[in-house]
């Protein structure tokens, strides 16, 4: 069985194409680009609109959709990341495993109306608040999975190892849902794997040891071995925070990308989340790895961590892919368009990143929001090759925040003035979560996640 979806344009190849259809196999696979006249079981129309490969968003920690808000003043949050997880480990620690569930549906359901379709899951709240594993050790990874499932979101659970509060501090309370020892970390991911094996067009596994602050090395040696011969993708937090550069480099005498360079451990399937603070030289580091940098503008802006040096990372050739992290917003193109605009206020200048490898700007900044994430997750998606997986949303070629433009010129309109509401239509696997701007579970979603919210600020009251 075959479904035609027939749009006014379709982006593929870097352009968009008239009188041009997605078909769609029945395993939900792209068969072809192809007229917009061809046979197929099923055809929808879709007039009026404009087709695009679904966004991947490579890094989201869905707990934290709870503090959105709730972390914008000095006297509840402090005046920096360090004093702003404060606030997040309150709401981690009042999170009961439906509640869990709750929260994600809701972090996962904004994600599809802003029409992403793979989401990477960053996940370390593993165990009881007071630290204890449940009888099922990964039953909270298994109740977020179930919230992508239930939202129709490709997940990918990058299941964490959350070892140590760090170098020669002792255990931090806030973070008592986050431990695990190396050997149940691995045997709890050993678990899941074989729980969600290889292959599967919704969910898969990856492993992301949180940092080297967490994680030491011997550890992180021995959980990217396990990783890579399971061959799954590897996710760390890295130079995120100077501080963590400044601990790495007291422990260890290197700074975090030399040192695991050093240690064999940067490559291909390798992603360095962050990497705010990084040199010249160790950018040449992770390129001459064919390593990925996932940048999470949004949080990294509203963390006060710094300004990622998109420009220096995308000349060495490294692929930048991006998240929404913890989720003080969740839009992918506000994401993107942060990359350059961040660079133009500290450079005083323009358009930053165009023509790199003689790229246009839109295309290099639609490429991180799509393909570079899907790559970094091992994910068959990002664009609407034959054979990708059919994931894809569709705009309102009637919105006014675009109104005024061709074929030509339209990829630039959306990524750097798009509204969110002019996104229609969002299909994962060639299925239809979202419809004309509505999702099924749309106003249920909202309903639960209200009664957690309420219940987890009023213990902060």
């Amino acid at each position: 069985m075959t479904t035609l979806y027939r749009p006014d344009l379709l982006y593929a190849n870097g352009s968009f194409l008239t009188d041009a259809a997605l078909l769609v196999d029945d395993d939900g696979r792209v068969a072809a680009i192809t007229k917009s006249d061809t046979p197929a079981d099923t055809v929808i129309p879709l007039p009026g609109k404009a087709l695009l490969p679904g966004f991947v968003n490579t890094h989201s920690h869905s707990f934290q959709r709870l503090i959105r808000g709730k972390s914008e003043s000095r006297v509840t949050s402090g005046k920096d990341f360090w004093s702003w997880r404060g606030t997040m480990y309150h709401a981690a620690a009042h999170l009961t495993p439906q509640q869990v569930y709750d929260v994600a549906r809701m972090a996962f359901l904004e994600m599809a109306l802003a029409g992403t379709t793979t989401v990477g899951e960053f996940h370390y709240v593993h165990t009881t608040p007071s630290g204890q594993p449940y009888d099922d050790p990964n039953i909270l990874s298994k109740q977020v999975i179930a919230a992508a499932q239930s939202i129709g979101i490709r997940i990918v659970l990058l299941r964490t190892a959350y070892l140590r509060a760090g170098y020669q501090l002792p255990p931090d309370p806030g973070q008592a849902r986050f431990y695990e020892t190396s050997t149940a970390f691995l045997a709890n991911l050993e678990t899941l794997v074989k729980e969600f094996p290889a292959g599967s067009p919704q969910v898969s596994i990856g492993v992301a040891p949180h940092s080297l602050r967490a994680v030491p090395l011997d550890d992180l040696r021995d959980i990217a071995a396990w990783a890579r011969n399971q061959r799954l993708p590897l996710h760390m937090h890295m130079s995120e925070q100077v501080a963590e550069n400044e601990a790495c480099l007291r422990e260890y005498g290197n700074t975090p990308v030399a040192l695991l360079r050093d240690a064999g451990l940067l490559g291909p399937d390798w992603t360095a989340i962050h990497a705010t603070h990084t040199t010249t030289d160790e950018i040449a580091m992770i390129a001459s790895e064919h390593a990925t940098i996932c940048a999470c503008p949004t949080t990294e802006r509203n963390l006060g961590d710094g300004i990622f040096a998109a420009d220096r990372v995308m000349k060495s050739g490294v692929r930048v892919a991006l998240g929404s992290d913890s989720q003080a917003q969740i839009d992918p193109l506000e994401d993107a368009r942060e990359l350059d605009y961040h660079l133009r206020l500290a450079l005083q200048q323009r358009a930053i990143l165009d023509q790199i490898g003689k790229q246009s700007l839109a295309a290099r900044l639609f490429d991180s929001a799509t393909v570079n994430g899907a790559r970094a997750l091992a994910v068959p998606t990002g664009d609407l090759a034959p054979n990708s997986r059919a994931d894809f949303f569709t705009i309102d070629r009637r919105d006014i925040s675009i109104a005024g433009h061709s074929a030509e010129n339209l990829l630039p309109l959306i990524v750097f003035g798009l509204n969110r509401t002019a996104i229609r239509d969002v299909a994962v696997n060639g299925n239809l979560i979202v419809r004309d701007g509505h999702h099924p579970h749309h106003q249920e979603v909202v309903t639960r996640y209200d009664e957690v919210h309420a219940s987890v600020w009023s213990a902060a009251r």
